[in-house]
């Protein structure tokens, strides 16, 4: 630390000097500070020196010097007084030249931590990698994980628990970039393009987007049974309009659900929302900000299937559900909510008093 301010003296220093120097040099000197006098000079030589080379005619450096000169008066007359510094003029410079780091410093002393030593990246790490899971929040598990991807390169696993943090973390882009490279060690499995599906959809705002489904296909081809897959790919024939065909695959998946599966109740809830029909809206405006909360509700539905363990995330989506006036969705979130939160008090507070959030008109 202290090299580091030594350092940071001298430079600071060093800068302050190089501005009083080119000040007493443009008082000493009484530059004008217009450079285009100079310039006209230059051309006029130049003129002069082309002509003796025989590079233009006689006429044609007549008309060439007539105009260099014509500005360069011009230019003389538009020309301000010298530059001159008086000895306040000075002195406020050399105030300033010094106030500049002492302010910097004050500043630092007062906001910074200068008593604290260097952390590089890798001690931090290191730091983080010896820390019970537990105690680190998502962006730092994924920085843990995304060594651990590099120390077991051949395994596709320690890249699909980077995937679960990156998204926990709010970078879906981040996490289907690792389900991919996860893909290309193990093209077999299901569950990987189930999940790469899932990215998509968040990182699109929770719409089914082409590659979305593709990915959701690809997992249907390496298990027929996949239920991710198999909900999103009917939601998408609902949104594209097929909504007959796609109440039909959820009733279809509903049917080879267990009874005691946890997502029955969501599948329950969608099916009975599709079947009642559209939903009548005041207005245009408020059908295209319906459909945009609806979708960003959808899009964090989807990351919480992915990354469960959000209390906040859960909160805020039985609050939207409230909102928007879908009790079915909303009690199914909650009953999810509170089960996986039996023994948290508080968060169970917060689920109750978003569950009773008004809907919006």
């Amino acid at each position: 630390m202290i090299v580091f301010w030594i350092a940071v003296g001298v430079i600071s220093a060093a800068i302050a000097g190089l501005i009083l120097h080119r000040a007493a040099r443009a008082a000493a000197s009484g530059e004008t500070g217009d450079s285009t006098l100079p310039l006209y000079q230059r051309q006029l030589a130049e003129i002069e020196d082309l002509a003796d080379r025989g590079l233009i005619a006689a006429d044609e450096r007549r008309s060439a010097h007539a105009e260099a000169a014509r500005r360069l008066l011009s230019a003389a007359d538009a020309s301000g007084p010298a530059w001159t510094a008086t000895m306040g003029g000075r002195r406020t410079l050399v105030a300033l030249a010094a106030a500049a780091p002492v302010a910097a410093l004050g500043l630092y002393l007062a906001t910074g931590s200068p008593g604290y030593g260097d952390q590089p990246y890798a001690q931090r790490l290191d730091q983080w990698r010896a820390a019970p899971p537990t105690q680190l929040d998502a962006p730092r598990m994924a920085a843990v994980l995304r060594s651990v991807t590099q120390e077991r390169p051949s395994d596709p696993e320690p890249l699909r628990f980077l995937a679960i943090a990156e998204m926990a973390s709010g970078d879906a882009a981040a996490a289907a970039r690792a389900l991919r490279q996860a893909l290309r060690l193990a093209p077999d499995r299901a569950d990987l393009w189930e999940s790469l599906g899932e990215a998509l959809m968040v990182a699109a705002e929770g719409e089914v987007t082409p590659q979305a489904a593709a990915a959701f296909q690809r997992a249907l081809e390496q298990d027929p049974q996949a239920a991710t897959a198999r909900f999103h790919l009917a939601r998408g024939r609902i949104e594209a309009g097929e909504v007959a065909q796609g109440l039909a695959e959820w009733r279809s998946l509903l049917a080879d659900l267990p009874m005691a599966d946890p997502r029955r109740p969501v599948l329950q809830a969608a099916i009975a929302d599709v079947s009642a029909g559209p939903r009548p809206t005041p207005s245009a405006a408020a059908t295209v900000g319906a459909a945009e909360i609806l979708a960003m509700v959808e899009g964090l539905a989807a990351r919480l299937a992915v990354e469960p363990d959000d209390p906040e995330g859960w909160v805020r989506l039985v609050r939207s559900y409230g909102v928007l006036g879908d009790a079915a969705r909303r009690d199914a979130a909650l009953s999810q909510a509170r089960a996986r939160y039996a023994d948290n008090p508080q968060i169970l507070s917060q689920l109750t008093q978003a569950a009773a959030a008004e809907p919006m008109p």
